[in-house]
């Protein structure tokens, strides 16, 4: 078991490319290493109700994937999160119990609305044709602009190593907040 505890929330709008980096992110790692992809998250609720909302369960959903993280953390593992986790959700995660023990990094991708754009309407699963709807998400990724990375013409694998770079550097760390 490491003695490093420690979680990496890749974030960003809909159609960054977030998975496809988290998941060169865990190809260059070394040691014990969990990958949490967030959307998977959607399909353990089984049934809902009216008095739940697209943004309570949203909510719900994003604690519940750190809450499991923190899990991981907790036993050594290098946790990598991959999901929308907009920045308002950061002092949620921060006030959730055993997070003070563990180092958080909050690396927001965020490559031009168009690029996502395109991006979204080219997926294999989940196409999104009107990306209008997702602006409101795009921008309020603005407020976190310390951990932005927003390069249109990076690769994937350019962008993992920048990340491991910057998550070893403390660049994205979060102590008390954005």
């Amino acid at each position: 078991m490491s003695d490093k505890k420690s979680i990496t929330i890749i974030s960003g709008p809909v159609g960054a490319g977030k998975t496809t980096v988290a998941k060169q992110l865990v190809a260059i790692s070394t040691g014990l290493v969990t990958y949490i992809e967030g959307d998977t998250f959607w399909g353990f609720i089984a049934k809902t109700s009216l008095n739940h909302s697209r943004n309570l369960n949203f909510k719900m959903i994003m604690t519940a994937m750190t809450a499991a993280a923190m899990s991981y953390a907790l036993y050594g593992y290098e946790v990598i999160l991959d999901f929308s986790i907009p920045p308002w959700f950061i002092e949620t995660a921060l006030k959730m119990g055993k997070l003070r023990d563990i180092e958080l990094d909050y690396v927001v991708i965020k490559p031009s609305a168009e690029i996502c754009a395109m991006r979204a309407a080219t997926r294999t699963e989940g196409i999104i044709t009107d990306y209008s709807l997702y602006r409101e998400l795009y921008v309020s990724f603005d407020v976190a602009a310390r951990h932005i990375i927003s390069d249109d013409a990076a690769t994937e694998t350019e962008l993992a190593k920048h990340i491991k770079e910057g998550v070893a550097q403390g660049t994205f760390r979060i102590k008390d907040g954005l």
